[in-house]
């Protein structure tokens, strides 16, 4: 059971995803701050749990330049993990409550769909409301969706774009290692030269793929909205935008969705 929050208590959120951490601050209901750190080393953590204000901790987990201007109490941590190695080592740390599935109200959901897709489609259907379907950019590319009963419909999962790109380096004999990067403007789609002809093949399946899940949400679910998060969203969205301008037209774009659904499980009533 998660303890109740008073609204204006202060607390922490540590999402714990495939490449990074990402953290947020909230104050109450109000999303202050939020950032992204490389994983920690356990003795950090454990350095981190001798801190005797949140001042102290923050100081070394805070994006540089950043500080409270005022000294506070350590907080509550709350932490979503889809890496259980991590998890293990998080829930060392002082006032830790792990966010677990059974915890997300969501409908209908099968034991392995993963706390960071539960807590993304809770939280934006929560704030603009099912039929919804979130797609997250990320290290995986997921979708996931639930309808008017916030009854989960389903979902799919793909490697995502950087994940495309390494793979054909690290997995083939001749094929160059291509760094994931912004592209500037989309690939031309028949290349004459191996690198571009990689990134045209990842990246219009890719963006043909989300084009392919949205237009068959839409027949579902007329009414449903479609909200996007994760590293990659804008570069992918630039590009739907440049192919599929109808489609990006019903794009939510939002980072921030999984600390949308912590907040509605830690404040909830």
């Amino acid at each position: 059971m998660k303890p109740q929050r008073h609204k204006e208590e202060i607390w922490l959120a540590l999402e714990i995803g495939n490449s990074r951490l990402h953290w947020a601050l909230f104050l109450g209901e109000t999303l202050y701050s939020v950032w992204d750190t490389d994983y920690l080393f356990e003795s950090v953590i454990q350095q981190l749990a001798e801190c005797q204000t949140l001042n102290d901790l923050l100081e070394n987990i805070f994006p540089e330049g950043e500080s409270l201007t005022t000294t506070l109490p350590l907080c509550p941590l709350f932490v979503a993990s889809v890496v259980p190695n991590q998890t293990a080592i998080w829930q060392t740390y002082p006032n830790t409550h792990l966010i677990t599935l059974d915890q997300v109200p969501l409908k209908g959901v099968y034991p392995t769909l993963g706390i960071d897709r539960a807590l993304a489609l809770w939280g934006a259907g929560k704030t603009w409301g099912f039929p919804m379907l979130v797609i997250d950019a990320g290290t995986a590319l997921t979708f996931t969706a639930a309808d008017a009963n916030e009854c989960l419909v389903g979902g799919a999962i793909l490697p995502g774009l950087g994940l495309q790109l390494a793979s054909l380096g690290q997995q083939t004999g001749q094929l160059p290692l291509v760094e994931m990067q912004n592209f500037p403007s989309l690939p031309p789609r028949f290349a004459l030269n191996t690198k571009e002809a990689i990134q045209s093949g990842v990246v219009y399946t890719i963006l043909a793929g989300i084009k392919d899940f949205i237009e068959a949400w839409m027949q579902l679910f007329p009414d449903g909205k479609i909200a996007i998060k994760g590293g990659d969203r804008t570069l992918l969205l630039n590009h739907i935008q440049a192919l599929y301008p109808e489609i990006a037209a019903h794009l939510l774009v939002e980072p921030n969705l999984i600390f949308w659904g912590m907040q509605e499980i830690v404040m909830g009533d």
